[in-house]
């Protein structure tokens, strides 16, 4: 007994001391682009050399966890609209936004404000657009996103799902693995103790008698590893390891030709650090060049400096199979997304799992793409109240879309009536 109090304790340090690094990052203007969270890739072909890393590796130093996000939903940056407010929605062919709501309702009919709206929308039988604009009309209430400055545009980026080739087993070829949920992960709940931390945890790891931080990546890719014997996957390009990472699923593609799905299983709860902004902020590659072909440009010239350009992102993701047959990789809410109409958001602003419209243009482009999509993951670098990571679907054309898209956009976020931030 004395030792779990000891360990609930140390964790609640951690968690305060983490907490107070996520508040000052709470209540600011939208992030400027993050140049790194969605760079195009194309697949590992014999016509492209994989970049593989030399034997030895740098190393850095480990940073402190980080508390993850509350549950409840701050409101404060949110402005009732009308209807007629959400441009093109009118226009919008909701019918193909509908199914990504029900794998939504899926998840959402459990929780008591969201009870009526889904049993309506699982009552609907092959509705009509009239019928869905009436459905949404007649359940929800719209509200305007804002920032902390009142301003109402946001960063709204994308991301992909990748295909790797990668072996069930190491070889000459496929030498970077991809690990499973360690099995010494703690993920420690402190609410118990602190109950300002509500909804609050870390992750770490004991050793002795003491809580202290999950290793980072630079000591994950130590040789040995300390996760030897994890390996899930073996791959054949440090680079596609490293951005399978940022995306948080992918297809691996074996010799024989199956492809296994597999999706984010845990995080070792460092900071998630984006490495083409730090080459940009080096002087090494310009702000347009820095996209992943850039990256692996940029790599394949300056190889001995890789291993220390990875190791500055701490933030380490761990994979599990996925069941095949899935419709899509599964997102934080835990239902299949669906291409061009799921999103990432920042969950301390919009509840997952909620309709919203996206009111921006295409990648790289001033054509206008205005959405009902659903709100059904999350990611590292998606922060702030109007941010969005529009999720283009598997495979190199998505991802080629998703690398171009660092647009401006605004966000209604629709809610049940009468929707309270305390019941998400």
């Amino acid at each position: 007994m004395f030792m779990y109090v000891r360990i609930v304790l140390i964790c609640a340090c951690l968690a305060l001391s983490a907490c107070a690094g996520n508040k000052a990052k709470k209540v600011v203007k939208p992030p400027a682009p993050d140049i790194q969270q969605t760079p195009p890739v194309t697949e590992s072909s014999a016509s492209e050399k994989p970049i593989q890393l030399p034997e030895t590796t740098q190393k850095t130093e480990p940073v402190k966890p980080i508390a993850e996000p509350a549950k409840t939903v701050d409101m404060s940056g949110y402005r009732v609209a009308n209807w007629d407010d959400l441009d093109g929605f009118k226009q919008d062919d909701l019918s193909k936004a509908w199914p990504a709501w029900l794998n939504s309702c899926s998840s959402l009919k459990f929780k008591a404000q969201w009870q009526v709206p889904c049993e309506a929308a699982l009552a609907l039988n092959k509705p009509t657009q009239y019928a869905l604009q009436t459905y949404f009309k007649k359940f929800f209430t719209p509200y305007l996103a804002t920032n902390a400055d009142t301003s109402e545009e946001g960063l709204i980026t994308g991301y992909y799902q990748p295909i790797l080739k990668g072996s069930r087993t190491p070889t000459a070829q496929y030498l970077y693995p991809l690990y499973a949920k360690p099995d010494d992960l703690l993920t420690i709940e402190v609410s118990a103790v602190h109950p300002e931390l509500a909804n609050k945890r870390v992750r770490g790891r004991l050793q002795g008698n003491k809580v202290i931080p999950y290793y980072s990546r630079a000591e994950i890719e130590q040789t040995p590893s300390p996760l030897k014997g994890k390996e899930l996957f073996w791959v054949d390009d440090v680079i596609d390891a490293f951005f399978l990472q940022v995306q948080g699923s992918g297809i691996i593609k074996l010799e024989n030709g199956e492809q296994v799905a597999i999706g984010y299983a845990d995080q070792n709860g460092q900071s998630y650090n984006s490495i083409g902004r730090l080459l940009v902020e080096r002087g090494q590659l310009s702000a347009d060049k820095a996209s992943m072909q850039g990256i692996k440009d940029w790599a394949k010239n300056n190889i001995d400096q890789l291993a220390e350009l990875l190791n500055s992102n701490p933030s380490y993701v761990f994979f599990k199979e996925m069941p095949s047959g899935l419709a899509g990789p599964l997102g934080a809410l835990g239902v299949p997304i669906l291409g061009e109409r799921s999103v990432a958001i920042d969950p301390r602003f919009i509840p997952l799992g909620a309709p919203l419209f996206l009111s921006t243009t295409q990648p790289n482009s001033p054509v206008p793409l205005k959405r009902m999509m659903l709100a059904q993951d999350t990611g590292g670098a998606i922060k702030g109240q109007v941010r969005a990571d529009f999720y283009w679907g598997t495979g190199v054309d998505a991802g080629k879309k998703a690398g171009a898209m660092k647009q401006k956009g605004k966000i209604w976020v629709l809610l049940p009536k009468d929707f309270t931030p305390t019941k998400p």
